[in-house]
């Protein structure tokens, strides 16, 4: 798995994650993801067959709450303090442009 990661890769995952940056930000992003894919190459490299596979890393529990209904927001209310809102919904900017391409 010695494989480099290259602009086409970053470029593809910027458009997932919509995200959007600059030259030098590219650079460093690459330089990060190929750090990281080397960590993992070197966790690979470590023994582990007689290691017993996990569940959880520990055997305690979680103790969980009751699932008791309880009283919420009217929608009324929970509208009032919006800055923006259409009729009875929250109105919100728009984040993803479905036109954007790549």
């Amino acid at each position: 798995m010695s494989q480099e990661v290259n602009d086409k890769v970053i470029d593809q995952l910027a458009h997932l994650a919509r995200l959007e940056f600059n030259e030098q930000d590219r650079e460093q992003i690459r330089n990060d993801i190929n750090r990281m894919l080397k960590f993992v190459e070197k966790l690979n490299e470590i023994p582990t067959d007689s290691v017993e596979p996990l569940v959880h890393m520990t055997n305690e529990s979680i103790t969980l709450r009751p699932d008791v209904i309880q009283p919420a927001l009217t929608q009324n209310d929970a509208l009032k303090n919006a800055p923006l809102k259409d009729s009875d919904y929250f109105k919100v900017p728009k984040v993803i442009d479905q036109n954007r391409s790549v």
